[in-house]
């Protein structure tokens, strides 16, 4: 599926210190904790809550975060739709990472067990 080139900058120059609180607010809403907010971030990028704490201080945007990240081998795994668009159909790699870290936010918030987020790892 195709971004549109807007679209994908819009994402690359958001700050991820702007998009976490969103995160955090969205999933103790629904009883889960920022500790396992931050155990699904980390096997996604490979951050942990130091590095976390890092970034959101440094303000960085969306494309220094993935830049840095260390991409799960099973992120690939990810699937379904998310703002619209199918992941897996995703082609600007960016985009695609960000759109993974929204749908694993969003499998947390609905009280998906951890180990299934997490793709079995």
């Amino acid at each position: 599926m195709t971004t549109t080139p807007e679209h994908d900058a819009r994402i690359a120059k958001l700050t991820f210190a702007s998009v976490y609180p969103h995160y955090v607010t969205k999933i103790e809403k629904k009883g889960r904790t920022k500790e396992e907010l931050h155990q699904v971030i980390e096997w996604l990028t490979g951050f942990d809550s130091e590095k976390l704490q890092h970034l959101i201080e440094e303000k960085v945007t969306f494309e220094t975060f993935f830049t840095q990240a260390k991409l799960n081998p099973d992120a690939h795994l990810i699937k379904g739709v998310i703002c619209g668009y199918r992941i897996e159909e995703i082609e600007t790699r960016l985009t695609r990472e960000a759109r993974y870290m929204d749908k694993l936010v969003d499998e947390l918030a609905q009280g998906r067990k951890m180990e299934k987020i997490l793709r079995g790892s």
